[in-house]
């Protein structure tokens, strides 16, 4: 299974060698949104992009996720640096 996003590739659970693209995930989560708050939609049609939403959503999470844990490992290894700012 491959989704694509314009010319973004979404990594999909165990694929490997695809890029995720924060930004483009958020855009694509915000038009499923907005296509469920505009229009009636088919109960298929529906359900797959409520599933692509959640896969995106929790995609983006584990990114958020990931950047916090690097901004962590980044400020311990800096930390002289950032008291001696704070002072």
């Amino acid at each position: 299974m491959n989704f694509a996003i314009n010319r973004c590739r979404i990594k999909i659970m165990g694929q490997k060698n695809e890029k995720f693209d924060f930004e483009e995930a958020l855009k694509e989560i915000n038009q499923i949104a907005d296509d469920f708050e505009r229009k009636d939609i088919a109960l298929e049609e529906g359900l797959k992009k409520f599933e692509r939403g959640l896969m995106l959503a929790e995609k983006c999470k584990s990114r958020l996720k990931e950047v916090e844990n690097k901004i962590e490992e980044i400020k311990v290894k800096f930390k002289d640096a950032i008291k001696e700012e704070e002072e």
